[in-house]
């Protein structure tokens, strides 16, 4: 007795009314005269007992009445009407119930929009690009311009003729630059000026396939899931690779590399063009999700990386090339060469434990500038989401005006050469400083404006405290 209560409750019930009508919505509704479906009848007039009637029957039906008599008139005259013989009321309740599903006529589902074809003329031209990097990347004129021709040559060549006699090949990039110098920056601000989907990727997780650890094609499910699943999109994304030296060969070792170069022989067919099956909506292939397949011919990879001790690999083979005669070179004349990075070539990357064939689908190798003390001072202040604005706009939704002398941001800029970590190091340093600034103000309402001095950074003493109307206070 138990379980038939059970299968009789209000949920249950509920449930098969609605999956009645979500089958029912599936049909569409026919004149009972002439058996014409809604699309093609138009608007049906709606009877008693679920009775649908098209408004040509509907005004047959009146003619004859008008011109015959009704009801004390012979009704022979409406066997004229299609598939209607003669009309018996008594019948004609319940017999659009008694219709099977067979005879019954599906809706037809809404054409999907065709889909627009890639214009070239929605990606800005070179100068566009840099301009608008300008506005949040100081330094790096020549890797801004580099990045700016790269992206735009490359959206020509999946706009241009795939059958015409010159095929325009895939320019790749590789980015070679100190820590903190703005390499994945460079790329993210690049993805909100350009209408594409970009997928950021860390080449560390990444292991050979059958190992713990992402895929190879992990990369390609990123930039799908950022396409919104859509293969056509993704086709013609961009991938931002970074920390790519971390797969450099290992050397003296005797154990299997697999995060190293069978990383790099395993993404060879990424960066040249395949077609690669991936899973939609998730990243794992052993998910139990529908497997798609994706052509990376029209992909630009863009792989970034810092390349730790490749200074020492240049320097050594410098010192090589003028090392004897009356034209040698002092050993240490390369140590203090803030722009050492330019004199790379492909072979000091090989030496670093790249393998020639990844190289060589990496034809475009821009280097990156170390930050100096003065590019600090700009990144500081200049940029539209510099990190000065950032606690400026904190502090003025308390109604504070917060103001930093010059003194004070090249001591900061000073702190942060110190460190040796680039850009990060000012974030750092001004969450050292500003926890107190924080905390303190919004206890008092009457605090107006707040100075930030070269003494307070320096620890020598505090900021400028100016209250509502009333003279600077020294804190």
């Amino acid at each position: 007795m138990s379980e038939e209560k059970e299968l009789n409750t209000p949920d249950t019930v509920a449930s098969d009314d609605s999956s009645k009508k979500e089958s029912e919505n599936e049909y569409e509704e026919v004149c009972f005269m002439c058996r014409r479906p809604e699309s093609k009848a138009g608007k049906l007039v709606h009877l008693p007992n679920n009775i649908c009637i098209c408004s040509e029957c509907m005004q047959k039906a009146f003619d004859t009445m008008n011109t015959q008599g009704f009801p004390t008139q012979d009704l022979s005259s409406l066997t004229n009407m299609p598939n209607i013989s003669m009309i018996n009321l008594s019948d004609l309740m319940g017999q659009m119930n008694q219709i099977p599903q067979r005879q019954k006529i599906k809706k037809k589902k809404p054409e999907k929009a065709p889909k627009q074809a890639f214009d070239i003329h929605k990606i800005p031209a070179p100068h566009k690009i840099k301009a608008g990097l300008d506005d949040f990347i100081i330094g790096q004129e020549h890797a801004k311009k580099v990045i700016s021709v790269a992206v735009y040559n490359h959206y020509k060549r999946v706009a241009g003729d795939p059958d015409g006699e010159i095929e325009i090949e895939k320019s790749n990039m590789l980015l070679i630059g100190p820590t903190g110098c703005g390499k994945t920056y460079l790329v993210k601000t690049l993805a909100r000026l350009l209408d594409v989907p970009l997928a950021i990727a860390d080449a560390t997780s990444l292991t050979e396939a059958g190992y713990i650890g992402d895929d190879i094609e992990s990369v390609i499910s990123k930039l799908l899931a950022a396409a919104d699943n859509d293969v056509e999109k993704a086709e013609r994304g961009i991938v931002f690779i970074d920390e790519i030296d971390k797969i450099a060969k290992k050397k003296n070792t005797n154990q299997r590399d697999v995060s190293g170069e069978s990383v790099q022989q395993g993404m060879l067919k990424l960066l040249e063009g395949s077609e690669v099956e991936v899973p939609v909506g998730a990243t794992s292939k052993n998910a139990m999700v529908p497997m798609t397949t994706v052509n990376t011919k029209n992909i630009l990879f863009i792989c970034g990386g810092a390349f730790p001790g490749l200074e020492d690999i240049i320097k050594e083979r410098l010192n090589k090339q003028a090392a004897i005669g009356f034209q040698a070179d002092l050993k240490d004349k390369y140590d203090n060469d803030p722009n050492i990075l330019d004199k790379v070539t492909l072979e000091d990357i090989r030496n670093f434990g790249m393998i020639p064939e990844f190289i060589g689908r990496l034809p475009i190798v821009c280097t990156m500038q170390g930050l100096t003390e003065n590019m600090l001072v700009q990144i500081l202040k200049e940029p539209k989401n510099a990190i000065l604005k950032q606690y400026q706009k904190l502090l003025a939704m308390d109604e504070v005006q917060l103001e930093f002398d010059d003194d004070a941001l090249e001591s900061i800029a000073t702190k942060a050469m110190e460190k040796k970590t680039g850009a990060r190091a000012l974030r750092a340093i001004i969450e050292e400083f500003m926890l107190d600034i924080m905390y303190e103000i919004p206890k008092d309402d009457n605090i107006g404006r707040v100075v930030i001095t070269k003494d307070y950074i320096e620890h020598r003493g505090g900021p400028r405290i100016m209250m509502r109307g009333v003279p600077a206070l020294q804190g």
